[in-house]
């Protein structure tokens, strides 16, 4: 992810993104403003949609989250 952040599969969005590894999913949101590839959770096949949805749903957080870790 550090070498090439676009790498997982697009999840809505062009910078909310899935990566497979092994059993596991790790879903990450890139923000480019910030050069920030921030790692929000990881979870299973069986509790990808819940976490998809749950991110989704915070999304405008994370962002909020991220301006307020750099001072912007």
């Amino acid at each position: 992810m550090e070498s090439n952040p676009y790498a997982g599969k697009p999840l809505g969005y062009p910078f909310f993104r899935e990566k497979k590894v092994k059993n596991y999913r790790i879903y990450y949101l890139i923000y480019e403003e910030h050069v920030v590839v921030f790692v929000i959770s990881l979870s299973t096949k069986k509790d990808q949609q819940k976490a998809i949805d749950a991110i989704r749903n915070l999304i405008p957080t994370y962002r909020e989250e991220i301006r307020k870790k750099f001072n912007l």
